[in-house]
């Protein structure tokens, strides 16, 4: 008995010191990259508050497109991989974090027989024992600890990756959305022309039929209503396709969707509340995602450095062993303690060509989190010159709608009394058709143009109430 206790005590001081150096992580440590942040957007826009806490889509004073909005962010299976993955992240953390503490197994069995130890024995043995075996790394090196802080920062990158599929999300929906409006607008405009030009065309008719006219006019009129009835099916097939497209992003098959707007009422946006460029690395949530990649991939270094150098491990045994299974117990416990230390010698520099393997993913999470940073800006440029140049190409072409529209009615006016020729007429009904269906489609880009410029800065994604409730996730 004194000397099991005296091999305990002497074996403690031991265990002790291990304990106190596994503390020694290999491996550089996160920082923060770079990214340089212009001072001023090159569009001139007025800096206010930022976006991250605005609903924005609830800005188009639409309810039916917040109903769509929030449906699929109940129901889109994108949406619910992602959640998914934060789970599968989550699971990870505790998975790979298992590592750094001792693990403890049962082990039992029963021998009987006259073989043992690879040789025959002249007796008949029979052994049974049942003990508790341990084994432990000891995190020396802080392999364990890198790889647990890998996992963590893969967590948040999950987290910031379901913030970028709702956020994209809902700019798809709102897209999506005011798309259908402007196939509607163009559906309507398309069915008003056909109307009308059956009409004229009834008109010219009747006039040919009393030799008032020639057949050419009849002709010609003709083709300008066939030209208008072509158009109706295009964009009926349209309308199909884009309310398939939505029902996807919505979470259910596809199906039609009743709109109760057209671009012509549709109420524009108020000006965006832009924050200074540097908010932007802030708020959009691809932008954090790339930063705790980047922190990942720094911590997967300090892994292959650990590598490199020899494992500790320590073993120990705890138990009774007995000849006899009514006496396991009563003939006393069993024990062991050890040690060992395997570390590689000669590997033709494999480890160390694994060290240099995670600094390069290293170097490419860095390019990718500088790429993204750049993509960022040059997404909110674009959405900022679209608004202006778009507000401008409106303007124009809502005053030709209105002077194609004046022209027409003028041109039928003068045909009529015999001063011009038909073609005259053709010719505004031309203008005046297409004008009319550009004005709806430059409607539709135009509104869209905010919806990227809200996607851009990275609002929408979080509210008040959401950092309130989760609290806001520690940034790297």
């Amino acid at each position: 008995m004194n000397r099991r206790i005296l091999k305990i005590k002497t074996f403690t001081p031991i265990v002790m010191v291990l304990l106190f150096l596994s503390g020694c992580t290999l491996g550089p440590d996160f920082k923060n990259p770079a990214a340089n942040a212009p001072e001023s957007y090159r569009t001139p826009v007025t800096v206010t508050d930022g976006v991250v806490d605005l609903k924005w889509w609830e800005l188009f004073d639409d309810p039916l497109l917040f109903s769509l909005v929030t449906m699929a962010l109940e129901n889109n299976r994108d949406l619910r991989i992602a959640v998914s993955r934060i789970e599968q992240a989550r699971a990870t953390v505790g998975f790979i974090r298992a590592d750094q503490f001792p693990r403890i197994d049962v082990e039992a069995g029963a021998v009987k027989g006259n073989y043992s130890g690879g040789s025959r024995s002249p007796d008949t043995n029979s052994t049974v024992y049942l003990a508790a075996p341990l084994s432990w790394e000891i995190d020396f090196w802080g392999k364990f600890k890198r790889s647990t802080e890998a996992a963590r920062a893969e967590l948040m990158a999950s987290e910031y990756g379901l913030k970028t599929v709702q956020l994209t999300l809902t700019a798809d929906v709102v897209s999506g959305y005011y798309q259908l409006l402007d196939f509607h607008r163009r559906l309507a405009i398309a069915e008003e022309t056909l109307n009308s030009r059956i009409k004229s065309l009834d008109i010219i008719q009747q006039r040919f039929d009393k030799g008032i006219i020639a057949e050419l006019d009849v002709n010609q009129a003709q083709v300008q209503k066939e030209i208008a009835a072509g158009t109706i099916p295009l964009y009926k097939r349209s309308i199909a396709k884009t309310e398939n497209g939505l029902s996807i992003l919505l979470g259910r098959l596809p199906s039609a969707i009743k709109v109760q707007k057209n671009m012509t009422g549709q109420q524009l946006p108020p000006d965006i509340p832009m924050g200074i460029p540097a908010d932007i690395l802030e708020h959009r949530p691809d932008i954090i995602q790339a930063k705790y990649q980047l922190k990942a991939q720094t911590e997967n270094i300090g892994v292959a450095e650990a590598l490199r150098w020899p494992a500790i491990s320590l073993t120990g045994t705890l138990g009774g062993a007995s000849t006899e299974l009514g006496s396991i117990v009563t003939d006393g416990g069993v024990w062991s303690v050890g040690g060992t230390l395997l570390g590689p010698v000669f590997d033709f520099n494999k480890n160390k060509r694994g060290v240099e393997i995670e600094e390069q993913k290293m170097q490419q999470s860095l390019y990718h989190y500088e790429n993204t940073v750049l993509n960022a800006f040059r997404e909110v440029e674009d959405a900022l010159i679209e608004i202006t140049t778009y507000r401008e190409e409106l303007a124009a072409i809502d005053r030709q709608q209105q002077a194609s529209k004046n022209a027409n009615e003028l041109s039928k006016e003068r045909y009529d009394k015999g001063v011009s020729s038909y073609l005259e007429v053709l010719d505004t009904e031309r203008t005046l058709f297409s004008a009319e269906l550009q004005l709806s489609q430059l409607q539709q880009q135009y509104i869209n143009a905010y919806v990227g410029l809200y996607k851009a800065l990275g609002g929408g994604w979080a509210d008040k109430a959401d950092w309130e409730a989760n609290g806001s996730p520690e940034q790297p």
